[in-house]
């Protein structure tokens, strides 16, 4: 299958154009990344804690800020999270409100009680919150009252109950229960006349929370730079030897160009830089190289083929001996992250935006980026040795002449 019967676009005709386009967005990237939004990290990278919080009713962004600066959690970012009409939000505590509580499961069960204290608006007193009780809590009430007056048998059949109230919480109404009829059906009438005696229904839950150390995330970074570094020194070694150390370069700086500006569109939108993303920057760079390969590898044949000719005429042919294959790889690979970006959700959204810049700056700087660097390194190199071959043919007839007159 084909898109184009022998095209004779002038790509190489058109590179100011690329290279201007090229220059808009890294520059932009550049400039973001240095003085508007910076990069931002996600918790695994700078530590802090994440809370995933459901609400029953759509929730108030500026309310919940307000909440949280009341008991010293300042600088939270809060950002609504699933798909639309599932009233859940993200906050997201730095590392500087969060250090005290970092590091172990009793230090994120001291962080959840600590925004859970902080979200809850006039709770009854001596009363806990159903919504955000965990397993042993229900289980060590249960204990206590007997509702069921089980006796001997008591704490196996609470810890059951407990564990069941739990996963309905979770998993059928997705953290949070609207009201005590939710549990009708779910456990024994007496249990929950007993569970409305000694608990309440906040109108939310915390449904997970992350916390990640500095130490931990300072090493996630460093790995994740040498990781992306790595993958670049292969490249180059690798194109060096199977082409020239020139193809190898142009491929670098080509892949080093689609890096910068995917990080870039993460900075201009404000948008966290994930360990999904990482993994998705290093697919970029394999995809972008094996685009790359593709083309050069089709250069290397013509060449052999058409010696006579301009290396510029050779490089535009066989960019569009290429063209129809590109497009119909790329589309298709397009296409599958495009459908992964849209209904992925919120967990591979990071992941499915990066390789959806990623491949179509990818596809676009095989052709725009990598083939322009070579030629305007071999038309450098031919300018470089023509004085040379130049006094060495002058040299050559005076030599010539002085003969002929002895």
């Amino acid at each position: 299958m084909e898109f184009f019967r022998n095209p004779n676009i002038d790509f190489l005709g058109k590179k100011w154009y690329f290279i201007a386009f090229s220059l808009c967005f890294s520059v932009a990237g550049v400039l973001s990344m240095i003085f508007w939004h910076g990069i931002n990290w996600g918790v695994e990278f700078r530590g802090g804690t994440l809370v995933y919080v459901k609400y029953t009713h759509p929730p108030d962004d500026n309310a919940v800020r307000a909440a949280m600066d009341r008991v010293g959690l300042h600088n939270a970012r809060i950002q609504s999270f699933g798909v639309a009409g599932s009233n859940e939000l993200l906050i997201d505590l730095p590392l500087a409100e969060t250090t005290s509580v970092a590091g172990n499961e009793e230090a994120i069960d001291r962080g959840k009680t600590q925004i859970v204290n902080a979200l809850q608006t006039n709770p009854p007193e001596g009363k806990k919150d159903l919504n955000n009780s965990s397993v042993l809590d229900i289980n060590d009430y249960l204990l206590s009252n007997d509702p069921l007056h089980l006796g001997t048998d008591a704490r196996q059949r609470y810890s059951v109950i407990a564990q069941d109230i739990t996963n309905f919480r979770t998993r059928t109404k997705g953290g949070v229960l609207a009201g005590w009829d939710d549990l009708k059906g779910v456990v024994d009438p007496a249990v929950l006349t007993s569970l409305q005696q000694g608990f309440f229904l906040s109108d939310f839950g915390v449904y997970n929370t992350v916390t990640e150390g500095p130490q931990v995330g300072a090493q996630l970074r460093k790995q994740a730079m040498l990781a992306t570094l790595y993958s670049l020194a292969g490249m180059l070694v690798y194109l060096a030897v199977r082409f020239e150390w020139i193809y190898g370069v142009a491929a670098v700086i080509t892949v080093f160009h689609d890096t910068l500006i995917t990080v870039g569109a993460f900075s201009l939108l404000d948008k966290p830089i994930s360990l999904t993303v990482i993994a998705a920057i290093l697919t970029l760079i394999g995809y972008s190289n094996n685009d790359t390969i593709v083309v050069f590898d089709r250069i290397r044949e013509n060449l052999k083929l058409m010696r006579r000719e301009k290396l510029s005429d050779i490089v535009n042919r066989s960019i569009n001996q290429t063209l129809s294959r590109t497009i119909l790889t790329a589309g298709l690979t397009f296409l599958t992250v495009l459908a992964l970006f849209l209904f992925g959700g919120e967990v591979l959204h990071g992941f499915s935006f990066a390789l959806v810049i990623g491949i179509l700056i990818g596809t676009y700087s095989s052709i725009a980026i990598a083939a322009p660097i070579l030629v305007a390194y071999q038309d450098w190199r031919g300018k470089r040795n023509q004085p040379a071959a130049t006094a060495s043919g002058g040299g050559g007839t005076r030599r010539e002449k002085s003969k002929a007159k002895a």
